[in-house]
């Protein structure tokens, strides 16, 4: 597969919304996401509200008119957030590591390729295209454990996982980027 993979603006990311919507159902349709057709609908619109964040940045990949991935992210406040996963990782890290590491790098908030794009190179290419303008390299990304797949991606891209999941092994984890300074400070995993 030859697909496009270039940067975009968060209203023309948002003009490919049906295609969006169709590689989310795909790719986090089944274990361990089993996400349905109104968690898809949800991601739409939050991702409507995301693309005004400071610091936005998106890339979308098309085989042809096709949408076969996206990968957005955005500046991540410091203070650090305390909604949505946030606090899980600040209490993994600690306030000094977390505000030091995370706060203020780019965070790679979603990453999805459609299955039949999946071992071309779409989702590196991806990856690449929504972190190669931070000149300081500081990018982090958050993902689930038991996506053993997705982990296995990150750890392919030079990505290193700075946090240890909840007991058991369920949870998530925080990766550091190939080019983050921090990456030496920091055992594997934490």
């Amino acid at each position: 597969m030859a697909a496009l993979v270039q940067a975009v603006s968060g209203e023309r990311l948002m003009s490919q919304a049906e295609g969006l919507r169709a590689v989310y159902a795909d790719a986090f349709g089944g274990p361990p996401w089993n996400e349905g057709p109104d968690q898809a609908d949800h991601y739409l619109r939050r991702l409507a509200e995301d693309v005004v964040r400071p610091g936005f940045v998106a890339a979308v990949a098309l085989d042809g008119d096709t949408v076969v991935g996206w990968a957005v992210g955005w500046t991540t406040p410091d203070p650090f957030p305390t909604d949505r996963s946030y606090p899980r990782i600040a209490a993994a890290l600690g306030d000094v590591r977390t505000s030091a590491w995370l706060g203020g790098a780019l965070e790679v908030d979603e990453l999805a390729v459609a299955s039949r794009a999946r071992g071309t190179g779409v989702g590196a290419r991806l990856l690449e295209a929504v972190t190669a303008d931070r000149a300081d390299g500081r990018c982090w990304l958050l993902t689930s454990v038991a996506a053993r797949d997705a982990v296995a991606f990150y750890r392919r891209e030079g990505w290193s996982q700075i946090t240890h999941p909840a007991p058991g092994g369920a949870g998530l984890a925080a990766f550091l980027g190939p080019r983050h300074p921090a990456r030496t400070a920091a055992p594997d995993p934490l």
